[in-house]
């Protein structure tokens, strides 16, 4: 379910509106040395001089601000003009708590300039902006005091939300998995002030998965520079049709550290691994049955792409640890897990064209007490597979395209089951895949524009890609057996092409992949699949 904090607002759509405010107005930034030394001249000037250089009409007196902020400009242009914060002035927040308000433009009273309160102002407008309960922000400069020469008064005007109650209902559907889910979802926002959000969600899949979540989101806790996460969930996770076992889970989430590079989240939760179908292979039947799972995670994101979902420049790099068994229980499930992701865009100067590639990997291991003879539970594994776009997808090894989901790498035979139609009593059986603790994948993807206009206005564009991808086990002893040569040996690879139609909130494709290597028991076929893709 969709976390309140994620939604943010582009940064280049909010630009503060800088203007000065009352009939006190003069040039900000004046060097009011001059003033002084022409001080005795003003004095001796006559009544009708000095009613004569006052504007006479509305007209004269808007011209006058005109010239004003001309000069103001110029001068701006040629060089930094000092200017320093007097004071804030909120206005508009019947509800908001002032200091909510100073705490995410406290950037403007550190310049010095006025070019730098330009910037400041920005910033702050984009920080009030992420806040989400706001109808509108406007960010405006006043003279200050007149004793205080080369000082201004930053006024800000806030529209509180009118309607703090909002609801979200929609589908979603993932094509490599042939599913769909009904997701809705009901915030209110800022009930005490202080630019808290808490949301209540519910989200049922037609594969018999389903989630319940309440969470609560606050921007500033006790003073803290960074927000603060909780969310309460229920949910369930069908795996039947690919590893014999549903997962059942009541938790509650943490966020502790959320900031531009760094995520630490804590989690804590129930867990039911079940097999109603009694199918399940022995490795799977070993991990059935209630556990704790007490686990931090840590995130580190650098993201400098110029587009989530169709990427022409930068890079993009994402490392996750995460540890767990921060419990005494002896249910508790002990683990460590780390996962690396690293991709580059290159732009080819042609038709719009870019080189995209990227390369990920993550390792699992428990540990404790007689850790290399123990099984890594299975949700903690890596399972590969699914049409997704590895272009979007972001945190560690996962897609692979022409690859089923969870349809490749260490798998086991299922529990035979006697057919009763079939004389003789023959029986017939499938296989579980078990997951891997050790994952590798790579993909290049070349994107260009096609030639035609009406594509090019509608964003419609070409790819051709390739990726390969393999996993292995290491638990329980299995470490003993892998060898880097048996495991380059057995990579699995496709290449393939098609169209991708991007939208504000996803990206279609339309691919024919064609399968270029796979290993007995994999589920994969060449052939074409309509996927989508959100970024991660």
């Amino acid at each position: 379910m969709a976390n309140p904090a994620e939604e943010k607002p582009d940064p280049n759509l909010s630009i503060p509106k800088l203007e000065p405010e009352g009939e006190a107005r003069e040039e900000l930034g004046d060097n009011n040395g001059d003033q002084e030394e022409e001080e005795e001249e003003y004095e001796e000037e006559d009544d009708d001089e000095a009613a004569a250089s006052k504007p006479r009409t509305r007209e004269d007196a808007a011209a006058a601000e005109r010239r004003m902020a001309q000069n103001q400009f110029r001068r701006m242009r040629e060089a930094p003009v000092p200017i320093r914060v007097h004071d804030v002035i909120i206005k508009g927040n019947e509800k908001t708590k002032d200091h909510v308000i100073e705490a995410e433009v406290d950037v403007v009273r550190q310049a010095t300039t006025m070019q730098e309160l330009l910037n400041a102002a920005k910033v702050a407008n984009f920080n009030l902006q992420t806040l989400d309960v706001f109808d509108s922000v406007k960010i405006m400069l006043d003279s200050g005091p007149p004793g205080l020469p080369g000082t201004t008064n930053v006024v800000i005007r806030v529209v509180e939300s009118r309607s703090p109650l909002t609801a979200q209902l929609g589908t979603f559907t993932k094509a490599e998995a042939r599913s769909s889910s009904l997701e809705g979802s009901l915030k209110y926002k800022n009930i005490f002030g202080y630019g808290d959000m808490w949301d209540g969600s519910l989200g049922y899949g037609c594969d018999n998965s389903a989630e319940v979540g309440l969470g609560m989101y606050l921007p500033r806790f006790r003073g803290r520079p960074t927000p603060f996460t909780s969310r309460l969930y229920l949910n369930t996770q069908d795996w039947l049709k690919y590893s014999s076992y549903k997962e059942r889970s009541l938790g509650l989430s943490l966020g502790i550290v959320s900031s531009k590079y760094h995520e630490l989240v804590y989690n804590l939760a129930w867990r039911n691994l079940i097999d109603p179908s009694q199918m399940a292979s022995k490795s799977i039947r070993r991990q059935l049955g209630h556990n704790l799972v007490s686990a931090m995670k840590y995130t580190f994101k650098v993201d400098q792409r110029n587009s989530s979902l169709r990427p022409t420049r930068g890079y993009c790099f994402i490392s996750t640890s995460q540890i767990g068994g921060l419990a005494p229980d002896s249910r508790t499930l002990r683990f460590l897990r780390q996962e690396i992701d690293l991709r580059y865009a290159v732009p080819l100067g042609f038709y719009r064209s870019a080189l995209n590639f990227g390369v990920a990997g993550g390792i699992t291991f428990p540990w404790g007490s007689g850790y290399k003879s123990r099984a890594t539970s299975a949700p903690e594994r890596f399972f590969l597979g699914g049409n997704g776009s590895p272009v979007c997808s972001l945190g560690g090894p996962s897609a692979l395209w022409g690859f089923k989901t969870r349809g490749l790498g260490p798998n086991e035979p299922r529990r035979e089951v006697e057919d009763d139609d079939q004389s003789g009593g023959g029986g017939s059986y499938e296989r579980d895949f078990v997951g891997g603790d050790v994952a590798v994948t790579a993909f290049a993807d070349l994107s260009f524009d096609f030639p035609l206009r009406w594509f090019k206005d509608r964003g419609i564009h070409g790819h051709v890609f390739a990726c390969a991808g393999n996993m292995a086990a290491l638990s329980e002893n299995s470490y003993r057996k892998f060898t880097a040569p048996k495991f380059l040996e057995t990579f699995r690879s496709s290449v393939g092409a098609g169209i991708v139609i991007p939208t504000s909130l996803f990206r279609m494709e339309l691919n024919y992949c064609h399968i270029v290597k796979k290993q007995v028991h994999d589920r994969a076929k060449s052939g074409f699949f309509l996927t989508f893709s959100t970024s991660s």
